[in-house]
């Protein structure tokens, strides 16, 4: 049994799989700095220093100053804030992904057709696939 499971987590797809989930888990946590270091301070500065880390709404009469502190109270909230910044989140690595997949997409040969005739084997003459007699020489594609 346990030569059989390294015979599993050695085969090339599962560690394919593993190194895209680790690379892709390192490469949510970079977007996620990106959204919410660089991307949304400058966007919140030109609507008015708007933090979006810090909006929310608060759904209790208590007042509350942000969204740790609901947190910590254990007061609910909705924290929209943090939503548009998960969403902003999506946005670039779809978007990223977009851009990989194409670029892949272009480096890989075009699919092949399905072969759609084929040479019949008394006269030479090409003929559908699907052809049960030859057009030109009569002959038989179930004999040949």
């Amino acid at each position: 049994m346990l030569k059989e499971f390294k015979q599993f987590a050695l085969k090339g797809n599962v560690l394919d799989l593993a190194v895209a989930v680790v690379l892709g888990a390192a490469f949510g946590k970079i977007v996620s700095s990106f959204v919410s270091d660089i991307l949304t301070p400058p966007i919140g500065k030109l609507l008015g220093n708007i933090d979006f880390s810090s909006l929310f709404l608060n759904l209790t009469s208590t007042p509350i100053r942000s969204v740790a502190e609901a947190k910590a109270l254990g007061a609910p909230v909705i924290a929209y804030g943090l939503f548009l910044n998960a969403v902003f989140d999506f946005i670039i690595i779809a978007f990223a992904l977009f851009l990989l997949v194409r670029q892949v997409s272009k480096m890989l040969p075009p699919p092949t057709p399905p072969v759609a005739t084929k040479e019949c084997p008394h006269c030479c003459t090409m003929i559908p696939v699907k052809a049960s007699r030859c057009p030109n020489c009569t002959s038989s594609q179930s004999e040949a």
